[in-house]
């Protein structure tokens, strides 16, 4: 059923629905009895172009239950594939349906989909409905990567539905409106090429170019593979960066928009470890914080198979040698980036030869002496290094080491602090922290979580508000683990 939505501001449009049958699954409305808005984000509502007050009315929120639809709506569920911890298999949205693509007053498209409305004809077991725990956590983290300035997903409303939904327990049901560039993905092209036409390959290959990549020309397939390759070496240095473990970078999971999408079983370091996994099922450590650029390469070369059929007017071996070389683009700009990135969160601005030992013995002595990611690099921003849990004469020599580097700089101190204060948060959403909002919000006190996502709006402010959000979990506090499902 479809709402002309009072004037709220829809301008959805269905490009998608354009592509071949083949690739999506038409739906209808899986109607809730009593839905609740529960959050709504008005800044991200505002930038879409749609009224934030007429977004709180019982019409407005009956479409962030999935009952009705925006006049203009095609609400569809994507097919697609993927590999999981390097297994194939067929996939599809299984609780998410696409209502459209917003044009806002700038001229961009974002697509909005509604997570955990209903069942559709992808859904596994466990599929259909989702939990408020894996929703408000979902609001929580992606909304803080896009402050950290890590391409994201957004998360516009999570609105209650009145049900119960069981996972380890009995929790209450909610739905999840995201935001996104795309949903399209590795896994999408993977569907396409296994289980498709060639043409229906194509069509997807050409709608993506029109869609994130309208400026290439020439070799138009190998150019979207090369665009895609760079942006995911950005989006990975950002994670790395930021102590961010995505903890299932399945081939469904890698946004060809280059965003971070599907947040699962994610969290952020607390103490500095290289072979960190925080997902229950990640027994091998697959996902690591360490193999994500190589996953992210894994993941790319699958890509690439995908486009290899749209590449019969090239001798196979000239196809082979430009997907090899845009492969060894993205390493070597992932390592750029994170390189680049890690120096000016330590107030670098230039690149020297022995910047990169410097970093590595950081990194090593943090994993060492078990020092808090965050908290290590926003001491040595202000220049307090009584705070981290760094001491002896190893990070007393490597401290001599990185002053020495620092003076080689033609910059006031302020300036380089000033440059450090801009690339180090102050917090991050601690794993802690989101659990015992979590936790709250299952008893119906959502206080917790609005707390938590205002100290989160600005994570570079460094202001005094931000201190009791900056402590790691106490030490007594057992291993962080997550779970898959959301």
């Amino acid at each position: 059923m479809q709402t002309q939505g009072s004037n709220i501001g829809w301008n959805l449009h269905n490009t998608y629905a354009q592509l071949p049958k083949t690739l999506y699954a038409p739906m209808q409305a899986n109607i809730v009895a009593s839905p609740q808005l529960l959050l709504l984000n008005e800044e991200l509502a505002a930038s879409l172009g749609l009224d934030p007050a007429k977004l709180q009315t019982p019409e407005a929120v009956q479409i962030f239950a999935g009952n009705h639809f925006p006049a203009g709506s095609f609400p569809l569920a994507q097919a697609y594939a993927g590999h999981q911890f390097g297994h194939f298999t067929m996939l599809g949205d299984g609780r998410a349906i696409l209502i459209g693509e917003q044009q806002t007053p700038t001229g961009e498209s974002f697509d909005i989909q509604l997570k955990g409305a209903g069942l559709t004809p992808f859904s596994r077991g466990g599929d259909g409905r989702a939990a408020i725990g894996p929703m408000l956590r979902e609001y929580i983290i992606s909304e803080s990567m896009h402050a950290l300035g890590i391409p994201s997903s957004r998360s516009l409303a999570v609105v209650l539905t009145g049900e119960k939904i069981q996972r380890h327990s009995a929790e209450p049901g909610a739905i999840l409106t995201r935001v996104a560039s795309s949903h399209i993905r590795v896994g999408t092209f993977q569907y396409a090429a296994k289980y498709r036409s060639v043409d229906d390959l194509r069509a997807l290959a050409d709608y993506t170019i029109k869609r994130h990549f309208p400026d290439i020309q020439g070799s138009r397939y190998i150019e979207l593979f090369r665009r895609t390759a760079k942006k995911q070496a950005l989006l990975i240095a950002k994670w790395q960066l930021a102590g961010f473990v995505h903890g299932v970078m399945n081939t469904d999971n890698m946004a060809i928009s280059g965003e971070t999408i599907d947040y699962g079983p994610c969290a952020f370091l607390d103490h500095y470890d290289a072979q960190a996994v925080f997902s229950s099922i990640d027994a091998g450590g697959r996902y690591a914080y360490r193999n994500q650029p190589l996953i992210g390469g894994w993941n790319l070369a699958r890509f690439a198979e995908s486009l290899f059929p749209l590449l019969d007017d090239m001798p196979e071996q000239q196809a082979l040698s430009s997907m090899q070389q845009a492969l060894e683009e993205y390493v070597s700009l992932q390592k750029d980036y994170f390189g680049k990135g890690m120096r000016e969160k330590l107030g670098l601005f230039t690149e020297q030869p022995e910047d990169a030992q410097l970093i590595d013995e950081l990194l090593q002595l943090m994993q060492d002496q078990h020092a808090d990611y965050t908290n290590t690099f926003r001491a040595l921003t202000f220049k307090d290094v009584t705070e981290p849990n760094l001491t002896g004469a190893a990070f007393d020599s490597w401290h001599q080491k990185w002053t020495a580097r620092q003076k080689q700089e033609d910059c006031s101190a302020e300036q380089i602090q000033d440059l450090m204060k801009s690339r180090n948060p102050a917090v991050i959403p601690r794993n802690h922290l989101v659990e015992t909002a979590l936790s709250a919000a299952r008893q119906g006190d959502y206080s917790v979580t609005e707390k938590l996502l205002a100290i989160l709006r600005d994570p570079y402010a460094h202001s005094a508000e931000q201190q009791a959000f900056a402590a790691p979990p106490p030490p007594s506090t057992p291993p962080y683990r997550t779970f898959c499902g959301t």
